[in-house]
């Protein structure tokens, strides 16, 4: 009778237990259930909200502006990408703008800004020619030793020449920032040694260069990571050429001695 009893509590045990269980399980799958449907009214309720916000008045786009670029290509970005429609700010994707306005062979980079309730901010950095460089076609290069740009018939070539850089070698984006280099240390010098009276550069290897300037008609011979050094001799070379009345006598100047410059003459 005994046993019988003790069974009997066991079983009554084991009976509430399981429906501890039971009854546990489904409350968490009811918490569950109602975080589904909390998340999915939510996510209903941002979408729709979007939604609104796309097709709202408020947040038409009025007005584009536009910095680092002249009125003209201003004007051409804007006709280009639409952006004078009647459009959502917050439906422009933003990412996919910056690309397509930095496929523009006059535009750099591009930084883009959302200034809400109606307002486009493209801050633009613009492509500035340095040199024109003589391959297979003639090319744009700027300051950085970048090519951007194929020259065309209404392009304007009043620029120092880079030759000597064959198009299809490896080593040529290497040799234009080396040539960007000499040309951004001629910037800083004063005239008859400036930039602006350089006709060409001519890249000879991976160390050498040949300048030309518009008042030495000779060679002046240099290895381009040595020329910052070696203009206070060359300056004074060159006085002293113009002085002495020997200017237009000189074939060569070369710089790549540790004495200083070797000047070579033409045979009479």
């Amino acid at each position: 009778m005994k046993n019988e009893t003790i069974n009997k509590t066991d079983k009554t045990k084991i009976l509430s237990s399981a429906l501890r269980v039971i009854s546990g399980a489904g409350s968490a799958l009811l918490k569950i259930c109602l975080l589904i449907v909390f998340v999915a009214v939510i996510s209903f309720s941002f979408l729709s909200l979007y939604q609104y916000l796309l097709s709202s008045p408020y947040m038409r786009l009025e007005e584009v502006q536009i910095t680092g670029v002249e009125e003209k290509l201003r004007a051409e970005i804007i006709e280009i990408h639409h952006l004078d429609a009647d459009k959502s700010l917050l439906g422009i994707n933003l990412n996919e703008l910056k690309r397509e306005i930095e496929k523009h062979p006059w535009i750099r980079s591009v930084r883009l800004e959302r200034r809400f309730p109606n307002t486009l901010i493209i801050d633009t950095e613009r492509q500035e020619p340095l040199a024109l460089v003589v391959m297979e076609q003639m090319y744009y290069m700027n300051r950085y030793g970048e090519i951007f740009k194929e020259v065309d018939g209404q392009d304007s070539v009043d620029l120092p020449l880079i030759t000597g850089i064959a198009e299809n070698t490896v080593k040529a984006p290497e040799l234009l920032k080396n040539a960007a280099h000499v040309m951004g240390i001629l910037k800083a010098e004063a005239e008859p040694l400036s930039l602006s009276q350089v006709s060409e550069i001519h890249v000879r290897n991976s160390d050498e260069m040949s300048l030309y300037f518009n008042h030495l008609k000779a060679e002046v011979r240099c290895k381009w990571h040595h020329l910052e050094g070696k203009m206070d001799g060359l300056r004074k070379v060159s006085q002293h050429l113009a002085k002495t009345g020997k200017m237009e006598q000189i074939n060569r100047i070369d710089l790549n001695y540790m004495d200083g410059a070797v000047v070579s003459y033409k045979k009479s």
